[in-house]
């Protein structure tokens, strides 16, 4: 419906203005729609990505609108889709024409025709993205808003504009969205809208794993992940795509001993870690830091559960993971892998009340990512217990302060060995052999455990005395 109000303040620019004008020179009916009408009204900040829909070729429209620009901007034309874009310094336009939709049942492709703005609208995923401002100059900024979104806005919550099973079976991706935009905003998903995902969420299985890491992506980057992941696993979503998380709920009971809920505790853990960092490969490496549990899990009479090894279970269990969704094989991958190999290894250097020796081989094997991994355990601890809580923040405190000490006496970061494998076999006229690695892996120990300290002099008398002791003769 149109709405009584006017919102031209939304429509601000010079670059809404040429749009008008270009509609109206065409004599297309054109209007803002989606994502930039509803963050102005969630005064969420100038969105710079902006979709303009025309009741007829949006390339037509963005072709007079490139006419007009005062500068010279160039037109990308896509004509399998109907659509065009341009690119200015400030923002980024996107054309299409009024469709109807209609779907195959096996794929999320739709069968696309023209059709008008109420047919545009019926497509649209979510009533608060169903909103539009209309461009031509008869109705400069009056609001449609046809299924009541501002309302919708005003409730805070997540709805279809038509029969949810419909909108979810059609285009299964958008119970992902639903989710994300929820954790986004805060918002709640209606609850015959939530339930229709429920019933639909086997749909996911069409859906390209790429397409639903994007929106997995989004909500890993919201404040509070755990309220989306909670979402995910009561809707069904998440055992579709990630078993190996949903396989750690639950608690188990046997002799009257139980275990936490790991996958509860996941989630605490990855909000924890969220009010630190921004880096989207540390907040993965939170959601999967406990995944090898699952099938490590074991019962004894004698020390009750455990999950022996879990680390490196879990560590091998992100390269799976990663391939399966199509995720990065690359350095990416490896941080994951690296961080939830070495997750519990702080813990260690704890219960060894922090030796030199064992914080200088933490930071060996961290390198550059120490204060990524003491950033992951900080917020692995979840206790409610007010006491227990400080004192492992305070033992955190002092293996932070032992790592800068050690850190800056032995330099042990990027660790190079001080005595080359070239000058090894120079030293004792050697060719290419397994005695030069057993020599360089000695001499690596030596400076990590404070037997020699972490320069050329010290090394090189460790080598000749490593070497003999081998059965080499030094060059004299």
């Amino acid at each position: 419906m149109l709405d009584k109000k006017h919102y031209p303040e939304a429509l601000e620019g010079a670059v809404f203005s040429i749009l008008s004008t270009a509609a109206d020179e065409l004599d297309l009916p054109a209007y803002v729609i989606g994502g930039y009408v509803r963050d102005y009204f969630l005064k969420r900040g100038q969105k710079k990505d902006i979709d303009v829909l025309a009741v007829g070729s949006g390339i037509s429209l963005a072709r007079k609108v490139e006419e007009l620009l005062p500068h010279s901007t160039k037109v990308s034309v896509f004509k399998n889709f109907g659509t065009a874009m341009i690119k200015t310094d400030e923002l980024e336009l996107e054309f299409v024409g009024a469709r109807k939709e209609s779907y195959n049942r096996d794929s999320r492709k739709p069968i696309v025709e023209d059709g008008s703005l109420e047919d545009d609208q019926n497509r649209r995923d979510f009533t608060i993205n169903a909103m539009a401002f209309s461009l031509n100059k008869s109705s400069f900024g009056a609001l449609l808003d046809p299924f009541n979104g501002m309302q919708d806005l005003q409730d805070k919550i997540i709805r279809t504009p038509l029969d949810p099973d419909i909108t979810y079976s059609d285009d299964p991706l958008r119970m992902l969205r639903a989710i994300r935009f929820a954790s986004q905003l805060n918002f709640r998903i209606e609850q015959k809208s939530f339930q229709s995902i429920q019933r639909n969420a086997h749909r996911l299985k069409i859906i390209s794993n790429e397409r639903i890491v994007t929106e997995v992506h989004k909500i890993m980057m919201c404040d509070q992940p755990s309220f989306g992941f909670q979402l995910l696993e009561k809707s069904g979503l998440l055992k579709q795509f990630m078993p190996e998380l949903t396989a750690l709920k639950g608690i188990e009971e046997i002799e009257g001993q139980t275990h936490k809920d790991n996958f509860y505790h996941t989630l605490e853990v990855v909000d924890n870690i969220s009010k630190n960092t921004n880096d989207l490969w540390l907040r993965w490496a939170a959601l999967l830091h406990d995944i090898g549990k699952a099938p490590t899990k074991r019962f004894s009479k004698k020390v009750g559960w455990t999950f022996h090894g879990h680390e490196f279970k879990g560590s091998k269990m992100v390269y799976h993971l990663f391939k399966r969704l199509k995720m990065p094989l690359n350095d990416k991958m490896k941080f994951v892998q690296k961080m939830v190999r070495m997750s519990s290894r702080p813990i260690a250097v704890i219960d060894e009340t922090a030796t030199d020796s064992a914080v200088r081989r933490l930071v060996h094997d961290a390198g550059d990512h120490i204060e990524d991994l003491m950033t992951l355990c900080e917020a692995d601890i979840t206790t409610k217990n007010p006491r227990r809580f400080k004192k492992y923040h305070n033992n955190f405190q002092k293996v932070r302060d032992k790592i800068v000490e050690v850190e800056e006496r032995d330099h042990i970061r990027n660790f190079q060995p001080p005595v080359s494998g070239e000058e090894i076999m120079k030293a004792f006229d050697l060719q290419p052999c397994r005695e030069i690695g057993m020599i360089k892996t000695a001499i690596k120990n030596s400076i990590l455990d404070g037997i020699i300290p972490n320069e050329h002099t010290a090394a090189y008398q460790f080598m000749i005395e490593k070497g003999k002791s081998l059965g080499l003769t030094p060059v004299i």
